[in-house]
């Protein structure tokens, strides 16, 4: 038996959203005149809200108007890895580091999986230790370039356990000989709760203690 740990990223490892302040950080430092289009990006959220932009399309025009259509793939990973330590520095709850280290202790092979960008999450993982990661990822120019469109969908919701079951469908065993446990806040994520062997509910959302108290999954709390 093959046992793995799944953890979401944003409010469960890390205290706060990583993706707003990911596009700061990154427009400070690239083109620090981008943070007047603070304000367009904000409308684009009130639009995703208002039911009238989805949330894959809200994350490419947040990403073209912070950091741009397209980037050099060195200098986002340059960015991108300043602002994990960061995020390391200040973010992460020390409880999700210790269950994280119990994990491996106790042979679970510890998987990120977020709708965070990969080019940024990955170097949050790193960071903790965590080697796979299933995450957003960001379509390529021609010339390697990141560009500000996705490439395949948001992993979110119902996303994220289908992304989670293909990553598990390329292991060298059967579903049968896998042990799952998936760790997150948000009731987005219900869908990979159900799946998992053992689903964990990190200081969750209301909608998510209800459903934890409902389907008998365990509520942790991380919040100290």
């Amino acid at each position: 038996m093959t046992r793995y740990a799944f953890y979401d990223l944003d409010r469960t490892i890390t205290r706060a959203p990583t993706w707003s302040a990911f596009l700061l950080h990154a427009a400070m430092r690239r083109a620090p005149w981008r943070l007047a289009l603070v304000p367009a990006a904000a409308l684009a959220a009130v639009a995703h809200k208002a039911g009238v932009m989805k949330r894959d399309r809200l994350k490419e025009v947040m990403h073209r108007l912070l950091i741009g259509g397209a980037i050099p793939a060195d200098d986002l990973s340059r960015i991108a890895d300043a602002f994990a330590e960061r995020q390391l520095g200040g973010n992460v709850r020390a409880g999700a580091r210790a269950r994280i280290a119990a994990d491996r202790a106790a042979g679970y092979r510890v998987v990120l999986a977020t709708a965070a960008h990969r080019f940024y999450a990955a170097h949050i993982a790193r960071r903790l230790g965590i080697a796979d990661v299933i995450a957003t990822e960001a379509a390529s120019a021609p010339d390697g370039a990141v560009t500000h469109r996705l490439s395949g969908a948001n992993v979110y919701g119902a996303a994220k356990l289908a992304a989670i079951t293909d990553w598990l469908g390329h292991r060298s065993e059967p579903r049968a000989r896998q042990h799952v446990r998936f760790y997150t806040d948000h009731a987005t994520d219900a869908p990979c709760l159900a799946f998992a062997d053992e689903g964990f509910a990190v200081h969750p959302d209301r909608r998510l203690r209800t459903l934890a108290r409902a389907n008998g999954w365990p509520i942790l709390d991380w919040t100290h």
